[in-house]
């Protein structure tokens, strides 16, 4: 009987028109338009026809049940390089709806991506993986971590690293102007290294110099970039960081808007929180964390050294705004999992000293002298992330990586950034339309990556989309229990595969390495 059932179920998919059909749901195009009425048909991966499709066949159709039906969300700002390789289905992401990544942000990618490409693809990925080439990576594979300008000859080798990683499918240039070493650089080498990327019609995507008191500064020295680069300029998780200045966003908004009537394209995303997620060592100034592992330990160990960082330190957290390190949260340290989770102010008390700032600072630099940890920060304010997230060109995008289901206290931005765009900020409190929000996560990004083929649901278009209820989509993950996964997903499909199934992960595969076509 089992033989017979199978007989007949392969005869069935053999007269079927199309491999999948999604009827009864309400669509969002993906651009904006009000949710219409239609069913949407898959063959090979692809949307081939979208209508009422009554008469239609397939060997498979879902019921979307008056659901909304989407593109699958394009999130262009995550960090997974390390961590895909692990879990290459992406739980974390697919739950969520994303189905296509953009990874090699704030100038940290791999270097051969050919190699790694491949490596992936011998895996089998749940979702789309594109990748820009990092800035601090080829500086640092060229120069190390040393303090200083760039000489020709080193700029050459680094544009070279560029124009074999566009080359291997990169899709673009990203800087992280705050790490090293990139935050040695100056203006001058940035741009010649992105014109490297341009000549492909690559992106430049830029964790900026400053995202407080300097903020204008470095929106001007990113449009230079894009201006004299001749290229599209992302400025990532855009946002005012320093409490003194909370409201400030008035402003670097307006700057941005200045440069795109002028004609430089510029946009930007964020994540809907108020605490960002990034090292331990942002905490010290850059200086003292040139030259690698071994100084930076000497620096912190050396009396005379250490007190000069300790005194700078000082002032820096005046000139934020913050009266302790109360806002620092451990997200993850290796040499003492006990401290993760807890702010700076608990460590230093669980290390049996008195919280003040200066001991603070010594359990600082301890732990920096360790190796170091990754930590969130409290440093948003609500009035700012609004006004962001009302600008018309402020995509969605997490900064967050995939995540072992478990491990570590991460930044709930890996679990719930577009859910919750959804149900707080869309369902709860109507700062976004459903038909705006969707496309911030979709036709934006995918027209700022050139990924063209995607964002949409139109006829020939890859056939990334989802099915879920706007009155059930909801995050869950916080900031003290952050491994949850989002709700409300009901299917998530990458090139026509079913990755999600009644909000279930499926065993199945259906991402690919997105490369950019070297011209």
């Amino acid at each position: 009987m089992k033989l017979f059932a199978l007989i007949l179920l392969c005869a069935a998919m053999a007269q079927a028109q199309y491999d999948t059909l999604i009827r009864n749901g309400r669509l969002l195009d993906g651009a904006g338009n009000p949710w219409f009425r239609a069913d949407v048909a898959i063959k090979d991966g692809r949307i081939v026809a979208i209508g009422a499709l009554h008469n239609a066949t397939a060997a498979r159709v879902i019921d979307a049940r008056n659901r909304l039906v989407s593109p699958g969300f394009i999130d262009v700002h995550t960090h997974v390089e390390g961590a895909v390789e692990k879990v290459p289905r992406g739980d974390n992401y697919l739950l969520d709806g994303v189905t296509t990544i953009v990874t090699g942000n704030c100038g940290g990618s791999v270097t051969n991506m050919a190699e790694w490409f491949q490596s992936l693809e011998a895996k089998g990925l749940g979702l789309n993986l594109a990748s820009l080439i990092g800035h601090n990576t080829v500086r640092r594979q060229v120069m190390g971590t040393e303090n200083r300008p760039a000489t020709p000859d080193e700029i050459a080798k680094m544009k070279a690293l560029i124009h074999e990683a566009m080359q291997e499918g990169a899709v673009g240039f990203s800087t992280g102007l705050i790490y090293i070493p990139g935050t040695y650089s100056n203006s001058d080498e940035v741009v010649d290294l992105a014109r490297a990327a341009a000549s492909y019609q690559g992106v430049y995507a830029s964790h900026m110099r400053d995202e407080g008191a300097k903020i204008l500064d470095a929106i001007n020295e990113a449009a230079r970039v894009g201006q004299e680069a001749g290229m599209r300029v992302e400025l990532s998780h855009f946002k005012i960081d320093t409490p003194r200045l909370w409201g400030m966003s008035d402003k670097s908004l307006a700057l941005v808007e200045e440069y795109r009537r002028k004609g430089v394209d510029v946009v930007v995303d964020q994540y809907p929180y108020d605490h960002s997620s990034t090292n331990l060592g942002i905490t010290l100034p850059s200086w003292a964390l040139a030259d690698g592992q071994a100084k930076i330990k000497e620096r912190l160990t050396t009396p005379g050294s250490r007190k000069e960082i300790a005194e700078q330190m000082e002032r820096m957290i005046k000139d934020l705004g913050h009266a302790d390190y109360s806002y620092a949260i451990v997200a993850r340290y290796t040499p003492n999992p006990e401290f993760e989770g807890k702010n700076i102010v608990d460590v230093t008390k669980l290390r049996g000293q008195e919280p003040t700032v200066a001991n603070q600072i010594d359990t600082i630099l301890d732990m920096v002298a360790a190796g170091g940890a990754q930590m969130i920060y409290h440093s948003m304010g609500d009035e700012d992330m609004l006004r962001i997230m009302r600008y018309p060109n402020t995509g969605i995008a997490s900064d967050g990586g995939i995540r072992i289901f478990g491990e570590g206290m991460p930044h709930p931005r890996a679990y719930g950034t577009n859910a919750r765009v959804l149900a707080e900020y869309v369902r709860k409190r109507g700062v976004l339309t459903w038909e705006d929000a969707i496309r911030r996560m979709t036709s934006l990004p995918a027209r700022t990556f050139n990924f063209q083929d995607r964002g949409v649901l139109r006829e020939g278009a890859a056939a990334d989309i989802l099915v879920f209820d706007p009155e059930r989509v909801q995050d869950k993950a916080t900031y003290t229990q952050p491994h949850q996964y989002t709700e409300g997903f009901d299917f998530v499909l990458v090139n026509g595969v079913v990755m999600v199934e009644d909000g279930k992960l499926t065993d199945a595969r259906g991402g690919r390495i997105l490369r950019h076509a070297a011209r």
